[in-house]
């Protein structure tokens, strides 16, 4: 992106609607509850070709340090720091209040260029309070409606001249590989968002013992020896019978959308209560949506007996998520660091495995042999053919198999093909999945 800005403001002025306006996507979460947004969110942006980097930010409110809403201004003041220019955000209908004037007064000491926006600007009721703005002293109010997509257009006049022209090796940035994306999940306060803050060596994300700080699925870019993954924290995830209220539906409605969106996934678990029913439906829905997964077993420096609680949830493993067999479980600290050089090398082997191709002739060899040592059983006192095997997809590896009546072949009898499978070529802790069709093989056609 050619320059950075940051939205500000009090909070339940509109600056997630006003994010999601600009990043073309209702990527931050937005209800009519303030406070909604605690982590600062960042999108790629664009008004009418001015492309730049928005990050979303948390409301401002005077509160201590040491306060959850004093952590969440802490991440406020990072996105500052960050941005090349400020918006701050107020609410025509409101008007200009004491909060508004009090962040305007803090943020023309900082230095940085600021451009005043004037959201829920539509309709007439709004006219004085956008005029009022005028007080703050930061120049002309922008008026727009961020909910349906007014104003934009002196928006864009206001940060042209913010953006420099692209340079060669911003160009070359935008043919780079993709990044991995990376989903860290788990129940509520098991140190997901701490065990972030430990990868990427920097207080990027609002953490404390309070349950439930996480809101929004918060992606982060990261570079780890030359690749790049965008890693991305989400709220932790409840069952449904114990979900309380609409702010928290809708973040677990965006962590499972990025568990839908992800390529690789880590369950957090809490080693001191591991391998909960909720850790296992966590872990099952993240195969079911086929992706590469990784266990991570974290606050492991509070593990008191850690040798045999690790043989203990290694033997536990193969009958509780039989779908992903040979999953790796790395015990990990986001307090100490200690573990996550081996939890990303697993996470860079579960991408690699999900990403396997098998030439077909390996496949049908392997079909022979599988049959020739536990051919399928009787049906109605006809054995099944099995007749061909292809590959047809990866991410996660899909197999095609042909066989003569493949109604009649058992459950049993598949599980145990799909485990013989990723044995044989070696194909642990990703899901496989093998898609049955009745046909013949076409190289026997004569």
């Amino acid at each position: 992106m050619s320059f950075a800005v940051a939205i500000l403001g009090r909070p339940n002025v509109g600056k997630s609607t006003l994010f999601n306006r600009l990043v073309g996507s209702r990527t931050a979460l937005v209800d009519d509850a303030p406070g909604l947004t605690r982590d600062r969110r960042e999108g790629e942006a664009s008004i009418a070709g001015l492309r730049f980097r928005a990050i979303d930010t948390a409301g401002l409110e005077e509160a201590p340090p040491g306060s959850l809403s004093g952590r969440m201004q802490a991440q406020t003041g990072r996105a500052l720091d960050q941005a090349d220019v400020a918006l701050l955000v107020i609410d025509a209908r409101d008007g200009v209040t004491e909060t508004d004037r009090h962040f305007a007064a803090w943020l023309r000491r900082t230095g940085k260029p600021i451009v005043l926006v004037a959201n829920k600007a539509e309709g007439r009721t709004a006219r004085a309070g956008v005029g009022e703005a005028y007080r703050l002293g930061l120049g002309d109010p922008v008026p727009v409606s961020a909910e349906h997509g007014e104003g934009l257009a002196e928006l864009y006049e206001r940060l042209a001249p913010f953006s420099p022209a692209l340079a060669p090796s911003d160009a070359a940035a935008e043919t780079k590989e993709k990044p991995l994306h990376l989903a860290i999940v788990g129940r509520p306060n098991v140190g997901k968002s701490t065990l972030v803050n430990r990868l990427i060596g920097d207080e990027r994300l609002v953490t404390g013992p309070e349950a439930g700080i996480t809101r929004d699925a918060i992606a982060v870019d990261w570079i780890r020896r030359g690749r790049a993954i965008r890693l991305i924290d989400t709220a932790g995830m409840r069952r449904r019978p114990k979900i309380e209220g609409k702010i928290e539906e809708l973040a677990v409605a965006d962590a499972l959308r990025a568990i839908r969106f992800a390529e690789t996934v880590v369950v957090v678990l809490d080693a001191l209560q591991p391998l909960e029913k909720q850790d296992l439906t966590i872990a099952r829905l993240a195969a079911a949506e086929g992706r590469a997964l990784v266990l991570a077993a974290t606050k492991w420096d509070l593990v008191p007996d850690r040798a045999a609680t690790l043989k203990r949830m290694r033997e536990r493993l193969p009958i509780t998520l039989p779908q992903v067999h040979g999953v790796s479980l790395v015990p990990v600290s986001g307090l100490t660091g200690h573990g996550l050089e081996a939890m990303m090398e697993a996470v860079t082997t579960a991408d690699r495995i999900w990403n396997t191709r098998i030439a077909t002739a390996d496949l049908n060899r392997w079909l022979a042999e599988v049959q020739a040592r536990h051919p399928p059983p009787l049906a109605a006192g006809r054995r099944p053919r099995l007749r061909y095997v292809t590959q047809t997809n990866i991410r996660p590896p899909t197999f095609a198999l042909f066989a003569s009546r493949p109604a009649e072949l058992p459950l049993s009898y598949r599980r145990y093909l799909v485990n013989d499978l990723r044995k044989t070529f070696d194909l642990p802790g990703t899901p496989v999945r093998l898609m049955l069709r009745r046909g013949k093989n076409p190289f026997d056609d004569r």
